[in-house]
């Protein structure tokens, strides 16, 4: 952990606690570089997610039933 860490309280469900400790253990880190690190990736995929959305706002729009014909005639549903 960097010098620059701020410091957090959460509050995490008893198992959840009892394995992210294990793999602590397990991993020969710390509890902290795991969430940290889970966060981190967390907020990755968001902004990944944020701009597919982006990059696709001038796609055409399609209604749910359009949809749901084009998923038939694929044989997805």
């Amino acid at each position: 952990m960097t010098t620059l860490s701020k410091r957090s309280t959460i509050y995490l469900d008893p198992d959840l606690h009892k394995a992210l400790r294990t793999k602590a253990f397990e991993t020969s880190r710390s509890m902290s570089e795991i969430i940290n690190e889970a966060v981190k990736n967390a907020l990755a995929e968001d902004a990944a997610d944020l701009a597919l959305f982006e990059e696709r706002a001038d796609d055409p729009l399609i209604s749910y039933e359009e949809m749901i014909k084009r998923l038939k005639k694929d044989g997805r549903i």
